[in-house]
């Protein structure tokens, strides 16, 4: 019976170290835009969200500084207009490297610089730049030694093919190969993804009679779209336009880049021809897209496939030029506020409240979700338990609150614990979207959950007791906890009785 507790304590471990991680969702952060918070608020913003990836377009000193120590890791860029001192000169690279980047690093995790965007839609033809830039940036990086965990590449839109339907025929536009061979070479030599914005809203907004909005919102009710060269059923837009590249990759032999999406969304706003930029399709196609990735669906030509994707966009941006959509991708007004609620977890669409304004509760409290698994539960409530000092007697065995005796019933005791504890605040009910607010007392019998009003009658000190994993977890260095995830990987049983 020790053999399995163990074995079980093992993969609670490897789950909370990071083993068996699936496809991540980030967010575009762009500041084109008037009455915009100040870069540490942001931060803010996107630790309250649990949001735990965030790109930006340049090396903003102030952003930069505004992320460090928060957990979040950054992928940022050099603007087209900067391509030409890039990839001229070797010292302009250096330079930049050491004045505006490795002062910040690492307590600023930055993962990836994109050098130049959607080079191929520039009035300004930069397309040969891009490479050469690109190997400028990777030598600086080399020599400080960090090209192995700054990854350098280059964002791309979808009018970098010139055929993208059906899938199987996705091809790339030769008139670029002069750059997009080299590049791609350059990609597989340093183990880069190839990035790429994809927007479904463009397919349907400019081919109505062709493209349902079913088919572009992920709806369970669109009509199947076959592929007449695979046989492969595509059922949502992203699929296929996904598909496109994978397959204008094969034709040139380029098989094993990974993809990621380095921008998509939907416009929560548009001019009055673009009836379908409303909040309620923007949180759809959001929601449904965020669920697509977290759950490594993949697309039908590669099933499974993690597929990292970053959402456009944290604000929308007043000071973008052209039509009235372009202006409207946010998901936040710039008080904070959410313009519509988005799930960030992929489980479902939970209401969320933002941090704008955040009180002490009034009749609110924190509670398990109903779309969170049982080991996410288990994992929160350890730590809540255990680091999150939460006096957890309660639900122990004989105790008011220990029935009934299920993980969401326990889980939800702590979490309000912990929420009433640490302000009552939205950052104190996320526990990585395993929680959420309500407004109904969860409170029976004489188990009593505490609100504002009930805190003084709490007794407040700190639980010495840690239990399960957590309890385990403290007691090893992060080098045993790394052993011991590797020895499970390979299917060694330990008998320690």
């Amino acid at each position: 019976m020790a053999r399995e507790w163990f074995l079980i304590e093992l993969l609670l471990i490897s789950s909370l170290i990071g083993f068996g991680q699936c496809a991540k969702i980030g967010i575009c952060y762009g500041r084109n835009a008037d009455d915009l918070p100040t870069p540490d608020k942001v931060a803010q913003l996107v630790q309250l969200h649990s949001i735990k990836y965030v790109r930006i377009y340049d090396s903003n000193i102030d952003v930069l500084k505004a992320f460090a120590n928060t957990g979040v890791e950054l992928m940022i860029g050099v603007p087209n207009s900067d391509l030409l001192p890039f990839s001229q000169y070797q010292s302009n690279v250096d330079t930049w490297l050491k004045n505006s980047i490795l002062p910040y690093y690492p307590a600023t995790m930055i993962t990836y610089i994109t050098v130049g965007a959607e080079v191929t839609e520039s009035p300004e033809n930069v397309s040969s730049l891009v490479v050469p830039a690109m190997v400028n940036v990777h030598n600086a990086l080399k020599k400080v030694g960090l090209h192995k965990r700054i990854k350098v590449s280059s964002t791309h839109s979808l009018g970098i093919l010139s055929r993208s339907f059906p899938p199987s025929a996705g091809a790339f536009n030769s008139s670029y190969a002069y750059f997009l061979k080299p590049m791609l070479e350059f990609l597989v030599e340093n183990e880069s993804p190839f990035m790429v914005d994809v927007y479904p809203y463009y397919a349907y907004r400019d081919s109505r009679k062709n493209v349902s909005l079913d088919y572009t919102l992920f709806s369970s009710t669109a009509p199947d779209v076959i592929d007449p060269n695979t046989g492969l059923v595509y059922t949502n837009m992203f699929d296929a336009q996904i598909d496109s590249i994978f397959y204008a990759l094969m034709a040139l032999n380029f098989k094993t880049l990974e993809l990621m999406v380095t921008e998509s969304g939907w416009p929560n706003k548009g001019a009055i021809s673009e009836t379908a930029a409303t909040p309620d399709n923007a949180q759809t196609y959001n929601t449904n897209l965020i669920r697509h990735v977290v759950n490594d669906s993949g697309t039908p030509a590669k099933p499974g496939e993690e597929i990292d994707t970053y959402i456009f966009s944290l604000f929308n941006e007043n000071r973008k030029p052209g039509i009235a959509s372009e202006r409207n991708w946010g998901l936040f007004y710039p008080d904070q506020t959410s313009i519509y609620s988005l799930d960030w977890s992929g489980r479902g669409n939970v209401d969320i409240s933002t941090g704008a304004n955040i009180t002490s509760s009034n009749g609110t409290w924190c509670v398990a979700s109903a779309n969170a698994t049982e080991a996410d539960l288990q994992n929160a409530l350890n730590w809540a338990c255990g680091p999150g000092n939460v006096d957890c007697s309660a639900i122990q065995p004989s105790q008011p609150c220990y029935q009934p005796d299920t993980t969401a019933s326990h889980a939800s005791f702590a979490f309000n614990s912990y929420f009433q504890m640490n302000g009552a605040n939205d950052v104190a009910c996320s526990f990585g979207g395993a929680a959420m607010k309500t407004t109904k007392d969860p409170s029976y019998d004489t188990c009593v959950y505490a609100n504002s009003s009930k805190l003084s009658m709490m007794n407040s000190s700190t639980s010495e007791v840690q239990t399960g994993t957590a309890r385990m977890i403290s007691r090893l260095s992060i080098l045993e906890l790394a052993g011991l995830v590797s020895l499970l990987s390979f299917g060694i049983v330990f008998d320690i009785m």
